[in-house]
C-alpha cells in the first residue's frame, strides 16, 4: 500500500482520500464435523477456493474432538483436486505442555515430523476423547498456487489432554512439490473427527 502524504495543514481539511481495504480476510467454507471420517476442502467442491485468488489460505478449527483417545489430528494435500493426497512434506514440530497442578512442564521436539514423506503430517498432537478435552488453533499455507515454488506452511495449536494438561503444538514445513496444491484433507490418526469445526479464509494482498 502506497504510503500517501497530505499537504494539509489540518487533517479536518482533507476533503477526500482512497479508502482503506477492509474485508482482507474472506470467508470461505466451514465444514462440521459429526462422526466424520474425513473433512477435505477441494478447490471448485461445494463453494471452495483454493487457487491463485488468494496468496494465503487460513484454516481455523474449534473445539476438534476426535472419537479415538489420544488421536492425533492430521492434514495432507492433493495436485489432483482430491483424486489421492500424499504430497511430499518436509516439516519440524515442538510443542510445550503445564498441568492444572503446576508440577508437570516441557519444551521439547517432536518426533512427529516429516523428512520427505507423502504421510498425513500430524500437526496437532494426541487429543483426549473426553467430553470437555479437544483441540484449537490455525493452520496458514502460502501460495498453494505457484508452480514455481515449494508449498511453505506453519501452524499452532492448544489442545486439552488427559483431564489436566494444556499443550500448545507449533509446526512448520513445506510441500515439496512445484505443482499447484488444490485441495487439503483433515483426519485423525485413528478413528473419526467426532465433532467440530474447521473454517477456510482467503486473505488478500495488503
Amino acid at each position: 500500500m502506497a504510503l500517501v502524504k497530505y499537504n494539509n495543514n489540518s487533517i479536518s481539511a482533507v476533503s477526500s482520500a482512497a479508502s482503506i481495504p477492509s474485508g482482507a480476510m474472506t470467508h470461505i467454507k466451514t465444514l462440521t464435523a459429526s462422526s466424520s471420517s474425513t473433512l477435505s476442502f477441494v478447490h471448485g467442491s461445494s463453494d471452495v477456493v483454493l487457487d491463485s485468488t488468494y496468496p494465503i489460505y487460513l484454516f481455523k478449527f474449534i473445539n476438534i474432538h476426535p472419537a479415538t483417545d489420544n488421536a492425533l489430528l492430521t492434514f495432507q494435500g492433493s495436485t489432483n483436486t482430491g483424486s489421492s493426497y500424499g504430497v511430499t512434506i518436509t516439516s519440524t514440530v515442538h510443542y510445550a505442555y503445564h498441568d492444572e497442578a503446576d508440577s508437570a512442564t516441557t519444551l521439547a521436539y517432536s518426533s512427529d515430523d516429516l523428512a520427505q514423506s507423502t504421510d498425513f503430517f500430524k500437526f496437532v498432537g494426541g487429543t483426549g476423547n473426553g467430553n470437555a478435552e479437544s483441540s484449537s488453533g490455525e493452520l496458514w499455507l502460502f501460495g498453494l498456487s505457484s508452480t514455481t515454488f515449494v508449498k511453505h506452511f506453519m501452524s499452532r495449536n492448544n489442545y486439552y489432554y488427559g483431564g489436566n494438561y494444556s499443550i500448545e503444538r507449533n509446526t512448520g514445513g513445506y510441500f515439496n512439490t512445484t505443482s499447484a496444491i488444490d485441495a487439503i484433507q483433515f483426519k485423525y490418526s485413528s478413528g473419526n473427527i467426532d465433532s467440530g469445526s474447521i473454517k477456510l479464509y482467503g486473505i488478500k494482498d495488503s
